[in-house]
């Protein structure tokens, strides 16, 4: 299955969350996206089915170890590119706003490049 930039911010959004509050559901998903319930319990649906997150019985959210792992790469992009952006000047909410369009863009060698290219720098 063919993941999208929308199901790559919920599968981080439901990492974050995981990281926050333990056990996540389809409510805590809409809140901290800013979107309808019945719009992240369709995501989550179509999300299941790619094998990117199970539900339990008693309506909770997981990531598959998939899931997980798209959503720990999406998030440490995420940090990433915000981090420099306000290193580099850039407002903060701009620079969470930009971050989350250009971690989506951005190849993984590209990205390697430039973390390996920020490391020596610090080094």
């Amino acid at each position: 299955m063919k993941l999208y930039e929308s199901g790559e911010d919920y599968l981080e959004a439901i990492l974050i969350l995981q990281k926050k509050m333990g056990e996540v559901r389809s409510v805590d998903v809409a809140r901290y996206v800013g979107v309808s319930k019945p719009s992240v319990c369709h995501a989550v649906n179509v999300l299941c089915d790619g094998g990117f997150l199970t539900k339990d019985d008693k309506h909770f959210i997981s990531l598959t170890e998939e899931g997980r792992k798209i959503a720990e790469k999406i998030y440490e992009r995420h940090k990433f590119f915000k981090e420099q952006l306000i290193s580099a000047g850039v407002s903060p909410n701009i620079a969470e706003t930009e971050a989350c369009r250009i971690e989506h863009c951005v190849s993984d060698e590209s990205f390697l490049k430039l973390k390996q290219h920020h490391e020596k720098d610090k080094g």
